[in-house]
């Protein structure tokens, strides 16, 4: 039946995710029986900790279920001022602060404070499939910077650089990397922040994977030029809180409070009870610093079994040294992305995510945020789909 309503340009115009395919056909081959093993899943699969469900449950019984200001408690943006001073060197003050629902919220706000159409926004890649899409929505363009395999997909300050036009303005970074697991060593973030005063550009980081970090140095960009920095982090994936969707960001108060100001037009304030929860999270900071060591000594384990055993099989894959991703080279399967992960999802039953959105073709990202009995068993499948085409 046609709709009477035609789509508004912005929305005809976002990109349909390369993935849809492939999740809808994984649900179709788990409904009708067969054994899919996801690996496609970007969110631990640990449960929060108990301390941080407790928190919530007490908000709860003691009925703080109401509004909340918009941007976040004042507790809460009390103990995320006092996170980026004890962890990341970052002076914000709390009203320096804003908590999201979740740090996709934190990111689409700071776009939209701080875009216009026809700007440009240089964006490493591959990267995360919704920061050009959310740079696009503004009416600016994102502009991609290659990064490479062969050197674990570092970036390069000086092809940065290159791409800096006079419709430059912003910069936006992910380190640790999703896809790539990539960390940029203080060295090349001093040199993007001198970019960035050089150019009068601003800088958009999102650090949401920082706690995950193996064989790196994980450094802030915003020690380097803090009036020139948003910092976006937040607390679904070091501490496994993905569904209670709180994010937070710090930066200079103008942009914060614009970023609140488009907030209090949209979604107003985060959840009050996941807020409180977050607040047990960064206030009770040795029970969540055990949890977190526990799970990065997990990703550590899997990430050394994956990454042997793909490259055992011929599928050139980095060594990631943060997140819990890695990059797998599938042209031994099919030089398409997209048809690659099409075969292994129907030809041994493993749902991974093509390179496509990622800007990475030839490459497939696999989660290790799973078992390792699952990680053993994909890798025997592999084999086996391999040994089929040989």
């Amino acid at each position: 039946m046609s709709s009477p309503f035609s789509l508004s340009a912005r929305a005809l115009n976002l990109k349909p995710s390369s993935t849809v395919a492939v999740t809808s056909r994984a649900l179709e081959l788990k409904r009708a029986g067969v054994d899919v093993i996801s690996m496609s899943v970007g969110e631990p699969d640990f449960d929060t900790p108990p301390h941080i469900k407790a928190a919530a449950i007490r908000a709860i019984e003691s009925g703080k279920t109401k509004y909340t200001p918009v941007s976040g408690i004042p507790e809460l943006r009390e103990a995320v001022s006092a996170k980026f001073r004890r962890e990341n060197g970052l002076d914000y003050a709390p009203d320096a602060v804003t908590v999201t629902s979740g740090g996709k919220q934190a990111l689409f706000n700071a776009f939209f404070a701080l875009l216009n159409p026809g700007e440009e926004v240089l964006i490493p890649a591959p990267y995360w499939v919704s920061y050009p899409e959310m740079v696009a929505l503004t009416g600016a363009f994102p502009v991609a910077v290659p990064t490479h395999a062969a050197n674990g997909f570092q970036l390069d300050p000086q092809a940065l650089e290159a791409r800096v036009t006079p419709m430059t303005r912003m910069i936006v970074l992910n380190t640790p990397g999703n896809p790539t697991g990539a960390v940029f060593p203080p060295d090349v973030l001093k040199a993007v922040a001198e970019i960035a005063l050089r150019h009068n550009l601003m800088i958009v980081t999102d650090e949401m994977y920082e706690h995950l970090v193996y064989d790196a140095q994980q450094v802030s960009i915003g020690t380097f030029a803090p009036e020139h920095t948003l910092t976006i982090n937040g607390a679904s994936k070091a501490y496994a809180m993905t569904g209670w969707r709180i994010g937070y960001a710090g930066g200079p108060k103008a942009v914060i409070a614009a970023m609140n100001a488009l907030q209090s037009q949209s979604t107003s304030n985060a959840s009050s009870v996941s807020q409180y929860a977050a607040l047990a999270a960064l206030e009770g900071y040795e029970e969540t610093k055990q949890f977190v060591d526990m799970a990065l000594k997990a990703y550590r384990q899997r990430r050394d079994r994956i990454v042997e055993g793909l490259n055992a099989l011929g599928l050139k894959t980095p060594t990631p040294q943060g997140a819990f991703y890695v990059m797998a080279d599938t042209t031994r399967i099919h030089p398409d992305e997209l048809e690659a992960t099409r075969i292994i999802l129907d030809d041994a039953r493993v749902a991974v995510v093509p390179g496509t959105d990622f800007a990475a073709p030839g490459q497939v990202r696999l989660s290790y945020a799973t078992s390792m009995e699952n990680i053993e068993e994909v890798l025997k499948r592999l084999g086996e789909l391999l040994q089929k085409r040989a």
